[in-house]
């Protein structure tokens, strides 16, 4: 007999359920305890309803009231009653709380805690109780049994679980639009219309993979339009410069100047002048949607366009991030520079001045990326130089790092598609509940922490690390599992539901019809499994980090190497795009959860965070070659995205070592 829980969920029936809260009840009163009667009444209930393939848990505890009510200790029933009572009002109380703490604007989960976009407004209250409301379900009836169990016991984290129902995707890399627009200012207002449209059908991040390249076009085209207007003002025929090559859009001064080449400078400053105001308004209006959707993340690649054109947004694009600086400075599209050799990384390449600029933004401490495209992971075979399309096969990267590139199904490019869904193994977790067992298995005492290990048996250090690695196993692959039921219900959406997505942004999405499924198509993007604190669960098992010991850092890249030969058995099974990603635990929820259970941990729960991923802890004193040597073995596996995270001083000393480590991108914090 199944039995219906008070959320819907729909569970097996248990006698010992039933005993359990007898016996609870008993516990409250002056004669104890009888497990006798505790017993007799489950039986008589299971018998009752032996004939019924359904019951409600109301249901059954009615008759548990009335066996009570029934039998020789009465005390029982009202004590039943009570502690009926209790649970309930205990249910509602931690509902409630989570309600008002909403309404109160206490609740920061969705917003920034460092800007002004955590302000609850009245749709975001609404939007927050929505999301509340709509977990239980997804719980209930989208996760399966282990996945849900697996997230209330803390071992995953299913992302952004409150976008569940609605099927969005969690990230888009947007393609180049080539609809045919009169200005630079009307394609400025087109994109932002585009980007404002497409944060209410994807709810994590959006970016722009090469803004220099896309913009590029429209330099030349205001150009000949105040060439053009110049001409027409002075009644000079300008039909033999109107093609004149521009060698770069750089303002000077006019005065000195005569006749075409006059002309010709007017024309450039007037064109510099409107790129400027275009670029400011561009960056403005991504701030009011950062600010707007508190969910959403711009971010901006750049850097690679070397043509006169491209220097000039990149040039201006720069300008107007300065402008904006000192006011907005949390609420700017991340800006993420794409490092080539031969394009804008060495004195002699054409774009090295602007990456001079780049690192000026650095030391103003404005949050930056830089991603390296000369990693041999990020290398696209048809990537050549001389094409003015190269952008197409570079390797783009969004805000938060993740990356999108490999397509089991098509081209390995980023644009036109994006992450699908994300979630997270916490190893921390895993690491402990191994100790646990082992230490209870073993009959061992001790408490696990910093140092611990080393002082214990050669048998239980063996045996830790199978049983770790055996539960490392199982919780991937219910994480992996869980991500592919998500994308199925996800490719279940009709194309109608994303007007605006799938208008032909997303790959091939123009091939559909407005009824048909976006199953066909999603399977371009990815679906990412990330994982968090290696240095914590390093510990745990080995007593040291990955960043103390190269025997040790053979194991963490045992663990990760495992999780990502378990994602790539799950893109061939499924042909679908799995990739591994280094995680953060943004808002410290996960440590958090771990801290009630386990409390205060030396080296493991001290913090507020778990460490992001594979990186070594941040109270780890080393050189920073030291942690990029270790740091960058994890990369390339991590092909949903790594990030190696440094303070701006140290730019220099990192950007150095990009190539000789591989590693993929650097995060500059603010």
């Amino acid at each position: 007999m199944q039995v219906t829980k008070r959320d819907g969920r729909i569970m097996e029936f248990c006698r010992e359920r039933i005993v359990n809260a007898v016996v609870k009840a008993m516990m409250q009163t002056a004669e104890g305890v009888d497990i006798d009667l505790a017993n007799k009444i489950a039986i008589s209930i299971e018998k009752q309803l032996e004939n019924r393939d359904q019951a409600s848990v109301y249901e059954i505890q009615d008759l548990v009231e009335k066996k009570l009510m029934g039998s020789s200790r009465k005390e029982v029933a009202q004590a039943y009653i009570t502690y009926r009572y209790n649970r309930d009002i205990a249910r509602k109380s931690k509902t409630r709380e989570v309600f008002l703490d909403i309404v109160s604007s206490k609740s920061n989960e969705y917003g920034n805690k460092n800007s002004d976009r955590s302000i609850n407004t009245p749709t975001i209250v609404m939007s927050k109780f929505a999301r509340e409301v709509s977990k239980p379900y997804v719980d209930n009836f989208l996760l399966t049994k282990e996945a849900r169990d697996a997230q209330k016991d803390g071992y995953i984290f299913v992302c952004n679980k409150d976008y569940y129902l609605t099927k969005s995707l969690n990230s888009f890399l947007l393609p180049m639009i080539t609809k045919e627009l009169d200005s630079i200012e009307t394609l400025v207002n087109y994109y932002c219309v585009v980007v404002n449209e497409l944060t209410n059908e994807v709810h994590g991040m959006i970016s722009i993979p090469a803004v220099d390249y896309y913009f590029a076009k429209y330099v030349r085209k205001t150009f000949v339009q105040e060439l053009t207007k110049i001409g027409e003002d002075l009644q000079v025929d300008i039909k033999k410069i109107l093609n004149h090559n521009i060698e770069d859009y750089v303002k000077k001064d006019v005065k000195s100047l005569k006749g075409n080449d006059r002309i010709l400078q007017l024309a450039v400053n007037r064109t510099v002048d409107r790129i400027s105001l275009s670029m400011k308004t561009f960056i403005h209006n991504m701030i009011f949607l950062q600010k707007e959707k508190q969910d959403i993340i711009n971010s901006l690649n750049y850097g690679t366009d070397t043509s006169a054109e491209g220097r000039c947004i990149i040039r201006e694009l720069i300008n107007a991030i300065c402008y904006f600086s000192k006011e907005e400075k949390n609420n700017i599209p991340i800006q993420i520079w794409k490092k080539k050799k031969g394009i804008n990384f060495d004195e002699q390449d054409k774009n090295y001045d602007l990456y001079l600029s780049i690192l000026n933004l650095i030391e103003q401490n404005i949050p930056f990326n830089i991603v390296n495209l000369d990693a041999p992971y990020n290398k696209n075979r048809k990537w050549k130089i001389e094409d003015d399309n190269r952008w197409n096969y570079e390797c783009s990267i969004l805000g938060n790092g993740y990356r999108v590139y490999e397509d089991i199904n098509g081209e390995n490019i980023s644009n036109g598609k994006g992450i699908l869904s994300s979630t997270i193994i916490n190893l921390p977790k895993i690491a402990i509940e191994s100790a646990n067992s082992v230490k209870e298995d073993l009959k061992l005492d001790f408490e696990i922490g910093i140092g611990t290990i080393e002082k214990k048996l050669d048998k239980y250090k063996s045996k830790l690390k199978k049983v770790f690695m055996n539960n490392l196993e199982k919780y991937a692959t219910i994480s992996l599992m869980q991500l592919y039921e998500r994308y199925k219900f996800q490719g279940s959406a009709i194309k109608n539901q994303f007007p605006r997505l799938m208008s032909g942004l997303w790959i091939n999405s123009d091939k559909l019809s407005s009824s048909d499924t976006v199953d066909n198509i999603i399977k371009h993007g990815t679906l990412s499994l990330g994982f968090l604190g290696l240095a914590e669960c390093l510990i745990i098992l080995t007593s040291k980090h990955h960043g103390e010991s190269e025997e040790v850092n053979e194991f963490g890249l045992e663990i990760i190497n495992e999780l990502k030969n378990l994602v790539d058995e799950f893109s061939e099974k499924y042909n679908v795009n799995f990739a591994l990603t280094s995680s953060e635990d943004l808002l410290g929820k996960i440590i958090e959860k771990d801290k009630m259970q386990y409390g205060i941990i030396k080296g493991i729960t001290e913090d507020e965070h778990y460490t992001t991923g594979s990186d070594i802890p941040d109270w780890y004193e080393c050189t920073i070659e030291h942690k990029a040597k270790i740091e960058s073995q994890y990369h390339e596996m991590c092909r949903a995205g790594n990030i190696f995270n440094c303070s701006c001083d140290e730019k220099e000393k990192v950007i150095a070592l990009m190539d000789k480590y591989n590693l993929n991108c650097i995060h500059f914090k603010g």
